[in-house]
């Protein structure tokens, strides 16, 4: 069964259907994953009243795509044909982009090593009690003096900031 990953095989299941797919894998129950998969199925058309001959078989056609096919309904597998050929030239469409090639961002990142602990007091994140904010006028440290102040609701600039040059 090895032999046959990625093989074109036909595939007759216990209700007479067959089903023509590539092969991507099986497991020890004989289950099948089979890709670009097509059904195919005989149809007998309905004896009308005064016949005693129904009309010759159909066979119906319905593309299925991707199939888990359990081994239980599995009657037969015939060989259908080889796995296609892959170009060497599309393998290589897309030329090599710049950059390096991460993970999307997934939780925190690492964090960078920290030094020994330090004996200074954790930054205040909220303005002690009875005093609401800023005093006015007031900008915090290493906010640029020349330009304007953000107005409320809106936060200072990002970490080293630089305003544009004059």
């Amino acid at each position: 069964m090895l032999s046959l990953i990625n093989w074109r095989l036909k595939v007759t299941i216990t209700d007479g259907r067959s089903l023509t797919g590539q092969m991507l894998a099986f497991d020890r129950h004989m289950n099948l994953v089979l890709a670009e998969c097509e059904e195919f199925r005989r149809v007998r058309p309905k004896k009308k009243a005064g016949e005693t001959e129904a009309g010759p078989e159909q066979e119906m056609k319905r593309t299925l795509g991707l199939v888990i096919l359990r081994g239980e309904t599995v009657v037969s597998l015939t060989v259908e044909g080889p796995p296609p050929v892959q170009d060497e030239d599309k393998k290589n469409v897309l030329p090599a982009g710049p950059g390096r090639g991460m993970p999307a961002g997934r939780g925190m990142g690492m964090m960078p090593p920290m030094g020994p602990p330090s004996l200074q007091r954790p930054p205040m994140p909220f303005a002690p009690p009875g005093m609401p904010g800023a005093p006015p006028g007031f900008r915090p440290p290493g906010f640029p003096q020349n330009m304007p102040f953000p107005p409320p609701g809106f936060g200072g600039p990002p970490p080293g900031f630089q305003p544009p040059p004059q």
